[in-house]
């Protein structure tokens, strides 16, 4: 599976875009907004730069990117406001992977302009906006060109699916029943990409620039450990495996198909920034995002399709995989299996934020 080129997700503004099925990342983005506002107040007041480079790594597409943004400018505004500066004249970069839908983004700015100049209601300098494609896995801006650096339910996507997992059959990822070799190479696969990660931001940003990361992740020491979060890929792979007793697809398909994602917990994440060694950690946090707020299942299909969040996320991966005529049949059993598990309990993700400085 050549990662870069098939992970993305659903592009445009129809029912299964990502742009319609991204309130859990929304819940998120609001939850970490007083992470962002501090690492973006202490960055500006204690420099005080005329120009501000801001990039947003694995933006994706919809109305969450362009809301940080949106956020961080309007934190900015208002400090200059209160320190009597001058506005900085600000530099947007949006970085994803090739597939993603840059378009969508782009379509939005002239409204996103209006609309933030009439919150701010006063002169701001010109906001600059560009999109970068390539992998956050690899230098991607030049040496010493950014401020403060957005990531945001990206990092838990690793480079690749790690090697030596064929004995993984019947999952899709790690569950109670997958080998202890598959658990070590997950976890070490996220370690090498995260190291990496950390390198190319510490060339990248100014000294003493900020970071702040939010990726879905883990309370508990052990991946194996059942939460909300594994629960989507053992949901997924029961729809499949079903399908394969079935005979609508084969078991080798199955067997062959593993998701590149690694959820961390908060120590995890800490012990590879340390073992890094280019940031100092300022904050790390731990939180949890209701996937559903209501048992009733037309509440459920109408307002929180936790079913289309997944589809927006993993439908790339399994076209290119299984082909297109499985989908609407996978996610209709994966419905059927979440609405059945929503109805006995309450649902919820756990996700981790970290907030870095740039060592001098």
């Amino acid at each position: 599976m050549d990662v870069g080129k098939i992970v993305h997700m659903n592009g445009g503004d129809g029912k299964t875009s990502y742009a319609n099925n991204s309130f859990f990342q929304g819940k998120g983005i609001s939850l970490t907004k007083h992470i962002r506002e501090e690492a973006i107040t202490s960055l500006y007041s204690s420099t005080l730069p005329r120009s501000l480079a801001i990039a947003d790594l694995g933006c994706s597409c919809g109305q969450n990117t362009l809301s940080v943004v949106s956020e961080i400018i309007m934190v900015v505004e208002k400090l200059c406001q209160q320190l009597k500066y001058a506005s900085p004249e600000y530099k947007i970069f949006f970085n994803d992977l090739s597939g993603n839908d840059f378009n969508n983004i782009f379509k939005s700015l002239d409204s996103f302009k209006h609309k933030l100049l009439d919150e701010i209601k006063t002169e701001m300098s010109p906001c600059y906006f560009f999109g970068v494609p390539g992998s956050f896995y690899d230098r991607v801006f030049p040496d010493r060109s950014l401020h403060f650096v957005h990531c945001s339910y990206s990092l838990h996507w690793l480079s690749k699916v790690p090697e030596g997992i064929d004995n993984n059959k019947g999952n899709i990822y790690i569950s109670d029943t997958s080998p202890s070799n598959v658990v070590k190479a997950y976890y070490e696969q996220f370690q090498r990409d995260l190291s990496i990660f950390l390198k190319c931001r510490a060339k990248e940003l100014v000294e003493g620039g900020r970071i702040v990361l939010t990726m879905v992740g883990r309370r508990n020491e052990d991946p194996c450990d059942v939460e909300y979060c594994c629960d989507d890929w053992d949901f997924l792979a029961t729809a499949l495996n079903d399908m394969v007793l079935q005979g609508i697809i084969r078991e080798d398909q199955v067997n062959t198909f593993n998701i590149p994602h690694y959820y961390p917990s908060p120590n995890e994440v800490e012990l590879e920034v340390v073992n890094e060694g280019s940031f100092v950690i300022n904050h790390i946090e731990l939180f949890e995002t209701e996937s559903n707020t209501s048992n009733d299942e037309s509440d459920y299909d109408n307002e929180y399709d936790v079913a289309g969040c997944i589809r927006a996320v993993v439908e790339p991966l399994l076209v290119s995989h299984f082909g297109e005529a499985i989908i609407e049949e996978v996610f209709s059993r994966y419905k059927e299996l979440l609405i059945d598990q929503i109805s006995k309990e309450r649902m919820n993700s756990v996700n981790v934020t970290i907030s870095l400085t740039r060592k001098s």
